[in-house]
């Protein structure tokens, strides 16, 4: 095969917009990529396309992303198009890469310092030296902010403004983290170590203070890409203007809707301002989504219509390629175990109907709401995995409260109350039922520990029954000893070892992944957004951590939320992000009316639950049925065929047509539910007093057994006027 075959052969199966990204002339091209739309194919064909048709030489191409998976793939794809030589490197591992080769000659023969793998053991370190005591939880926290300010070019004497000037939501007040932050720093250079900030500045500094070493690293790499340029921080792009050094081949793909980790000092800034740093940029906008059915892709596009702010100016309206699917399954529970218990429920006949476990999976927006659905999945008896996180049981926090609570069993007396034993107990492990604190590891640590106080709230509604005689018992009070027991036993459970699972994960960690069924759960306020999402950019970035969760779905989509945390808790109101819910209850496909933002409706409709799973009932049709329509029926087809021919004999005698009689959904509705009283009859939607007083008595003759002639053998149905 000729270079111009070759080269010409890589453009086979592109749709137009990927291949203007590929054939797009030598220069800055900026490449506009929603969820779903071949974004990885598109920029390994423009390299492979470029290198084989002699426009670029392989070896001098640096391809980076942000994950050593996403880094793999890029090579495969390369290899299979045949432009191998293609280095393809996360951020972290070509730096290093640079650094380690330089280092003789920028360290004058000394040794590289040896690379921290985690900040946590000298961050501990630094707090004590500063007079603040710093649990394992609480130096991850200081960490992440060390981190952030290093990534956002911050030095520990600016980090106080800077983070006010951020809204930082910081671990401990500013000032004492600043603190913290220059201790870290003389104890990393008294310990002659380097972070990962360290080895990225290092690289910067090794090509803008020394000519020799830019020159060899600019004659090596002449053409790059970025991939998931929404992600880049400041001191990467720094990186990447030292690389590129006022050049401007650079192709950078990315969405800006999908820019969800702001916290870690991530900014879209540098993809929105592509175009106006690079005056002559090209730029191509992929919205032809591959992943996902269309109303799947409509339902995203209906969430992140609603996006204001800076990333919603790069929006794109997603156009779904795949054959329609179903649409979008939107449930409402009375109570987080009963959410969690339908979930399970559905995932295991997902399962049994042939879908294998791991294309399967439960997001959710934080990691300390996966122990209700690890333990829901693990009583429906389906295998399981937690995606970046520890399983519930597994916490170093979770094993240090059992430790605490079994401890407790011989110090706290026995009449205690359960819950009030909780917390007491917890106490001994720095735990405080108030206000949880700043920070997100602290955050994550205190809501674990907040969720086993809920569970002994839950477990003390139940009494023991104790026997007193052959036919009596008596409740007795569940004690601490008896709570400790049931934990675990709820932790033996979970740690059978599953592979094929179904993925529990948070939204976050779930970013870049895709599965056949994904459960969104848990979508209410304070949850998502979270109540720690105070201004509106922060606001908006939980906009579009639910978008990344919807846009995960190739086929089918669950959303729900619990209308209250715990049985008889208190009412809690949905997701501002969910869609607009119309009159028969349906998700309005974009979200707003033709018109505009549709008002409020005023009329509160009698709120019907699923009789099988408890789900509140929102589409018209599954009111009628009283069931969820994925919910298994139990109908008399012998009685619905007999409905059926009478509906049809009084649909003639009265000469209007079959569904003014019944419609379709109140048949089955009634060969289900099968009323024996007028008081069941009238109970279900779709029949009011007039059709009772018209139908009724035959209905409930045919529920009874009787046949079609018996209760219309020659009867005609008048309808008065």
């Amino acid at each position: 095969m000729g270079v111009h075959s070759a080269s010409e052969g890589v453009l086979a199966g592109l749709d137009p917009e990927q291949r203007s990204a590929v054939t797009a002339p030598a220069g800055p091209v900026c490449i506009l990529a929603g969820a779903g739309t071949g974004k990885t194919r598109a920029i390994t064909s423009r390299i492979a396309h470029r290198a084989l048709s002699g426009e670029i030489s392989p070896r001098h191409v640096l391809a980076v992303t942000f994950t050593a998976r996403a880094a793999a793939e890029m090579r495969h794809r390369l290899t299979l198009l045949g432009a191998q030589g293609v280095q393809a490197r996360t951020f972290h591992a070509a730096a290093l890469r640079q650094v380690r080769y330089f280092a003789p000659r920028l360290l004058a023969g000394r040794a590289m310092p040896e690379l921290l793998d985690s900040k946590v053991r000298l961050v501990t370190l630094a707090a004590a030296r500063v007079g603040l005591r710093a649990d394992r939880a609480a130096a991850r926290d200081l960490a992440g902010e060390i981190e952030w300010a290093k990534s956002s070019l911050v030095e520990p004497g600016d980090y106080v403004v800077a983070a006010a000037r951020a809204l930082r939501d910081t671990p401990h007040e500013p000032a004492k983290v600043a603190e913290v932050f220059t201790a870290y720093e003389q104890l990393k250079r008294s310990n002659g170590v380097i972070d990962f900030e360290d080895m990225l500045r290092a690289a910067v500094w090794g090509i803008e203070e020394h000519p020799d070493v830019a020159e060899q690293v600019r004659g090596q790499y002449r053409h790059f890409v970025v991939d998931e340029y929404q992600d880049v921080n400041p001191l990467q792009q720094r990186l990447l203007d030292a690389w590129l050094g006022g050049r401007t081949d650079l192709t950078v793909v990315g969405d800006a809707s999908q820019t969800i980790y702001s916290f870690t000092g991530a900014t879209s800034a540098y993809l929105v301002d592509f175009p106006r740093r690079h005056r002559n940029a090209t730029v191509v906008r992929l919205v032809r989504d591959y992943r996902s059915t269309p109303q799947v892709v409509g339902l995203a596009n209906a969430v992140i219509s609603q996006a204001r702010g800076t990333e919603a100016r790069l929006r794109l309206e997603l156009t779904g390629q795949r054959p329609p699917g179903p649409e979008p399954d939107l449930r409402i529970f009375t109570d987080e175990p009963a959410e969690a218990n339908a979930v399970a429920a559905r995932c295991r006949s997902l399962i049994d109907a042939g879908t294998p476990a791991k294309e399967i999976a439960v997001l959710f927006r934080t990691n300390a709401q996966s122990e209700a659905y690890e333990k829901a999945l693990t009583e429906a008896a389906v295998p399981y995995v937690v995606q970046g996180a520890e399983r519930f049981f597994e916490r170093a926090e979770v094993r240090q409260a059992m430790v605490a609570l079994r401890s407790a069993t011989r110090s706290i007396p026995g009449e205690t109350p359960l819950p009030a034993a909780v917390v007491e107990a917890l106490a001994a492990v720095g735990w405080a039922p108030d206000a949880p604190p700043a920070g997100g590891a602290a955050r994550e640590r205190w809501e674990a520990l907040a969720a086993l106080v809920q569970l002994a709230e839950e477990y003390a509604a139940t009494p023991e029954l104790v026997p007193i005689g052959e036919a009596a018992s008596v409740e007795r009070p569940v004690t601490l000893t008896d709570f400790t027991e049931e934990l675990a036993r709820r932790a033996a459970q979970q740690h059978v070892p599953t592979v094929d699972g179904v993925t529990l994960a948070s939204l976050h960690s779930a970013k870049g992944l895709e599965w056949d069924a994904v459960f969104l759960v848990g979508l209410a306020e304070g949850t998502l957004p979270t109540t720690y999402a105070k201004t509106v950019e922060q606001v908006e970035e939980e906009r579009r951590l639910l978008y990344v969760g919807i846009t995960r779905a190739r086929q089918w989509l669950w959303l729900s939320y619990a209308a209250a945390r715990s049985p008889g808790g208190r009412a809690r109101r949905p997701s501002r992000f969910l869609p607009q819910l119309d009159r028969s209850g349906g998700t309005e496909r974009a979200g707003v009316s033709p018109g505009g933002p549709r008002r409020p409706e005023r009329r509160r409709t009698q709120i019907v639950s699923c009789r099988i799973c408890g789900a509140t009932l929102l589409a018209g049709p599954d009111r009628k049925l009283g069931r969820c329509p994925t919910c298994p029926s139990d109908i008399d087809d012998e009685l619905h065929e007999r409905l059926r021919e009478w509906r049809q004999r009084v649909a003639g005698a009265q000469r209007v047509p079959a569904y003014v009689v019944f419609t379709d959904a109140t048949l089955t509705a009634l060969a289900e539910r099968r009323p024996g009283r007028s008081e069941e009859l009238i109970a279900i939607a779709g029949i009011g007093p007039r059709k009772l007083g018209l139908y009724g008595e035959s209905v409930l003759a045919l529920v009874a057994g009787a046949g079609v002639d018996d209760v219309c053998p020659e009867k005609t149905f008048e309808i008065s006027s």
